[in-house]
């Protein structure tokens, strides 16, 4: 009897029933991670790993598997009991439409907050948020795979049917009965870092493959602007979550029960852990919120382990179609859920429902987590971008062994096509255009010839036609040249520009960092206050100004400069120049003795050194311009001058400090402020076209930068501070009203205050030796000092009318005692933005 109760034993403890294989998702065919399979009625399951990979073991003899996942349909799957079993699982997305769960909850009663078990569920997960955070551990790192891609979609019959398109058809693929084409891939491998005391990031990249269609019209920086717009890091457990170029409140912000409705959904059994399924919705759909599932652990750490966001249509971002963030996380050995997979899909057209698009997809895989793991200290003083000698990886076999993924048919074959498509002389000729319209630039060999040079107005010149261009890497790496050409119906003055640079980094002078030696002869107009390179006050809008001023003068200027950017972004100018400058319109130079001696121009001879920090900058680039993207970080800037009488004629000894910082500051719900503070101080006597003119604006466009109710060359000073802010909402409070909601308008505030003065050796009528302040004349507002009083305005507008324009409605506090100024007035603002 004992033997036959033996033998029983040994035959139950053999009987066992495994069951492995991967899942994947029915439409793209890519691996689905953090998906749960449990035996039918048991507690025993497992979750899929970063590829979608399971291995489920039990003894016992079981017949069913059940396979279930956030944003997909359940299903249950035959399997044989008592042996190993190999499945292939495509999982179909679910259609559950979260606006029905809402309805359905006001039927039965009004949403509220208290005593609700969904709000009190979410408030424990917010409550453990650092806890379940990856970069609570000490030291951590881990392997990152990322790939971006971009694609237009819907591409119109009438153009793919076009004689001009027809060589370039086999670029087309049909998506959901749609045609559509690649026109950009990239694909990473990084390593990162992580210290958290002292803070410390390291991030290595290791290797690189990019194609891109946009690339060829030279915008180098598109990979960065790209990270941007779809999620440098989708962290979900950030209060915000910065994407689309804005900031969406997290579910599981620290404040998110105040914006977000929450139901609890679902509940399901993983391996020992019970997984509650939480949905939300916003309050208000308008609002820079998203809507979807959280998937939430109920053994006492509330961690997520699946994550889906979405937006609804009514959101507050132009031409945003759709948005769908995946995240899926896998539970490590120490019990904790990390990212293990991060997908996000964009798509946008000018329609909003039909009609051509682009869309957009960033998939990052996170493998090989190491916490606790500290290396050698002296590691952490590295920089904090690192990048490996060899990261160049064309190589197609390279990137087939080191995907945790397959790569899609249709960007598989865009890696393909791209090399055909290079070798197209129509195709060279497109980009040519497209490079020229884009960037004003036309390229001929090893020149480039400058479309924004060719025709201007102002008041002074009338109808500017003008010539210029520039070299190429291509006609010298290390000596680069650029000049212009221009002359005016009405002032009949020939102007010119004439550069050479010598790059020590082979490196275009318009390309970052920059390493160059340069040298330029420059004559041309300019405006009072604003820089040599500033032409804005010719552009079609901005001829149209408030008043009548005509104060401008030429300047002769030459200048010698040396330029240095770092990896840090730190960047240093040192530089002479030599300058004359006369008067011209109706600004006229004269000594302030008995004789009121007519000066028909001032020179000065300077040094100068400039300084600039701007810590985790990130720069788009262009064929003629970089672009700083701005974010949360500040960029300060030091100016030190030192002028030099006697050298050259140079009439005037004095040195001047000028300092600003810029930072923004983002609100969350509030949207964001862009905050300036600016100051300067001369030390020594100098006329006033020397000293700081502040910046006014009197054309009808807005200028964030300057003071739009002020007249040009109206106030000057030795020493000032100023302070300004631009606070946009997104739109945060005309979402809420009705009868407009729907129309995504945005609002914004404006705040500007100037304190200044003018020393006794710098005022003309205390001093002599000076020149005299311009006069009001012909509604011009006269040139004064700034008194005990602040210069200050403030502004009220209304952006995103019709997507592209923005009136703000400006007023005046202070010194309205000027002859020809005004209280109040308007300015435009011509922008697509997302």
């Amino acid at each position: 009897m004992s033997c036959m109760c033996l033998l029983l034993s040994f035959s139950c403890f053999a009987q066992r029933t495994i069951v492995r294989g991967v899942i994947t998702d029915s439409e793209t065919g890519q691996p689905l991670p953090g998906v749960s399979i449990t035996f039918a009625n048991t507690h025993t399951g497992i979750t899929t790993d970063s590829l979608g990979k399971f291995t489920l073991s039990a003894s016992g003899s079981f017949s069913r598997v059940v396979v279930s996942a956030v944003g997909y349909k359940p299903l249950i799957r035959i399997v044989s009991p008592d042996t190993d079993n190999e499945i292939h699982i495509r999982l179909v997305k679910s259609q559950k439409q979260l606006r029905e769960v809402a309805i359905k909850a006001r039927s039965a009663k009004p949403y509220h907050n208290k005593d609700n078990p969904a709000v009190e569920l979410i408030r424990q997960v917010i409550a453990h948020k650092d806890a379940n955070r990856p970069q609570t551990a000490g030291y951590l790192q881990y392997d990152q795979y990322e790939r971006i891609g971009l694609s237009f979609y819907n591409i119109p019959p009438v153009l793919v049917n076009n004689f001009l398109f027809r060589s370039y058809r086999f670029m087309l693929d049909t998506v959901g009965g749609k045609l559509s084409a690649e026109v950009y891939i990239s694909e990473k491998r990084h390593r990162q870092y992580l210290r958290k005391e002292p803070e410390k990031s390291i991030k290595v990249l290791i290797a690189q493959k990019e194609s891109n269609i946009v690339k060829f019209i030279d915008t180098a920086g598109v990979n960065i602007y790209l990270n941007r717009l779809y999620g440098d890091r989708v962290d979900i457990y950030e209060n915000n979550i910065f994407i689309i170029n804005n900031q969406l409140l997290s579910p599981i912000a620290n404040h998110s029960p105040d914006f977000y409705k929450f139901f609890i959904t679902d509940t399901i059994r993983s391996g020992n852990d019970t997984l509650v399924e939480l949905s939300f919705i916003p309050r208000n759909k308008g609002d820079l919120l998203f809507e979807g599932h959280l998937l939430v652990t109920l053994n006492g750490t509330y961690a997520v382990t699946s994550c889906e966001l979405n937006v609804n249509g009514q959101i507050n971002i132009n031409f945003l179609r759709s948005l769908k963030v995946d995240l899926d996380f896998q539970k490590q050995p120490s019990g904790r859920y990390f990212l293990v997979k991060s997908d996000a899909k964009a798509d946008f057209g000018i329609l909003k429902n039909k009609g051509f698009g682009v869309k957009g997809q960033r998939t990052i895989y996170y493998t090989n987590y190491l916490a606790d793991q500290p290396l050698d200290q002296a590691f952490y003083q590295g920089k904090s971008e690192q990048v490996l000698p060899d990261f160049n990886q064309p190589d197609s076999v390279y990137w087939s062994k080191q995907r945790p993924d397959t790569l899609p048919k249709k960007e598989a074959d865009f890696y393909q096509h791209i090399g055909r498509l290079e070798k197209m002389k129509s195709f060279k000729r497109a980009t040519w255009i497209a490079s020229t319209l884009n960037g004003g630039f036309a390229d001929i060999g090893p020149f480039q010839f400058n479309t924004g040079e060719l025709v201007s107005y102002s008041t002074i010149e009338g109808l500017r036609l003008g010539v210029g261009g520039r070299t190429t890497p291509e006609f010298n790496k290390t000596i680069y040249l650029e000049g212009y050409l221009a002359e005016g119906t009405l002032d009949h003055r020939l102007k010119h520009n004439a550069t050479v640079y010598y790059s020590f980094n082979e490196t275009p002078y318009y390309r970052y960092p920059n390493d160059y030696l340069t040298i330029s002869q420059q004559y041309d107009i300019g405006l009072p206050g604003q820089s040599s390179n500033n032409r804005n006050f010719r552009t079609p809008l901005s001829s149209f100004q408030t008043g009548t001023s005509r104060y401008y003068f030429y300047s002769n200027v030459f200048k010698l400069d040396y330029v240095k950017e770092y990896d840090n972004h730190f960047s240093f100018d040192a530089g002479f120049y030599h300058q004359i400058q006369q008067a011209a319109g109706s600004l006229r130079y004269t000594l302030n003795d008995p004789q009121q001696t007519v000066v028909d121009h001032i020179t000065s001879s300077v040094f100068t050194l400039s300084l600039r920090y701007a810590p985790h900058e990130q720069i788009f680039q262009g064929t003629n311009s970089r672009n700083t993207i701005r974010y949360k970080y500040p960029i300060f800037t030091l100016l030190l001058s030192q002028g030099l009488k006697g050298v050259f004629n140079s009439t005037n000894n004095y040195n001047s400090v000028t300092a600003t910082v810029v930072k923004r500051f983002y609100l969350s719900q509030l949207g964001f402020a862009d905050v300036t503070l600016l100051g300067g101080l001369i030390n020594g006597k100098v006329p006033y076209p020397l000293l700081n003119i502040s910046n006014a604006n009197q054309s009808i466009v807005y200028d964030p930068n300057a003071y739009n109710q002020m007249h040009y060359l109206e106030f000057v000073s030795d020493h000032y501070a100023g302070l300004n802010i631009t606070q946009s909402f997104n739109g945060f409070f005309l979402n809420k009203i009705p009868l407009i909601d729907h129309l995504k308008w945005r609002e914004y505030l404006s705040f500007k205050v100037l304190y200044g003065g003018l020393r006794a050796e710098n005022n003309p009528l205390l001093t002599g030796g000076l020149y005299n302040f311009p006069v009001p004349a012909a509604g011009a507002a006269g040139t004064y000092t700034l008194g005990n009083i602040p210069y200050t305005e403030a502004g009220v507008g209304i952006g995103n009318i019709f997507k592209l324009l923005r009136v703000d409605g400006i007023r005046r506090f202070n010194y309205l005692d000027h002859p020809g100024v005004s209280k109040y007035g308007v300015k435009l603002t011509l922008n697509v933005d997302l």
